[in-house]
């Protein structure tokens, strides 16, 4: 599988249902969502003092980032 912003070679996993590549730790297929078949993670969140019913979400409704340090850890905004 080709990363679709720098083209280099990441690992993937073919879709069982639509044969589509996805990325190696992917639950869902990309292409069509068919289940991988990948258990998540378990993440208790409070490993490294981070909670995840604490946390502050982006300002930019279209940003995934969290606040952090007074800041979103992903584009920099600041919240309002």
């Amino acid at each position: 599988m080709k990363c679709p912003h720098c083209e280099k070679d990441i690992p993937g996993v073919s879709c069982t249902q639509c044969d589509a590549d996805n990325p190696e730790n992917a639950r869902y297929c990309m292409e069509c969502g068919s289940f991988l078949g990948k258990e998540a993670d378990s993440f208790s969140g409070d490993e490294d003092g981070f909670s995840l019913d604490d946390r502050v979400l982006c300002p930019d409704g279209t940003c995934t980032g969290i606040i952090i340090d007074g800041k979103c850890s992903e584009c920099g905004k600041k919240p309002d």
